[in-house]
Parts: structure tokens; C-alpha cells; sequence
């Protein structure tokens, strides 16, 4: 029974670390989208 529980162990670390990978993609994500937003607006505002 032992080695299921470290499986499981495992498998709950594992998925920790890939919500963190993917916390940090949304991340960078964001951000590249408040830059292109930034610069739809400025090149707007350039415009008029």
C-alpha cells in the first residue's frame, strides 16, 4: 500500500509545479498583452 501513497505524493508535487509553470505563463502572457493594449493605444492617440 505504501508505494501508492508516494505516488500519489508524487503525482500531487507533480501538479503543484505545473499550476506553477502555468501561473507563470498566464503571467507573461498578460503582460504582453497590457503591452500590445499600451501600444493599440498610443498608436491611436498618435492618430488623432
Amino acid at each position: 500500500m505504501r508505494p501508492k501513497a508516494l505516488d500519489f505524493e508524487q503525482l500531487v508535487n507533480q501538479n503543484k509545479q505545473e499550476l506553477l509553470n502555468d501561473e507563470e505563463s498566464i503571467t507573461q502572457i498578460e503582460l504582453r498583452l497590457e503591452n500590445k493594449q499600451e501600444a493599440i493605444v498610443l498608436a491611436e492617440r498618435q492618430k488623432n
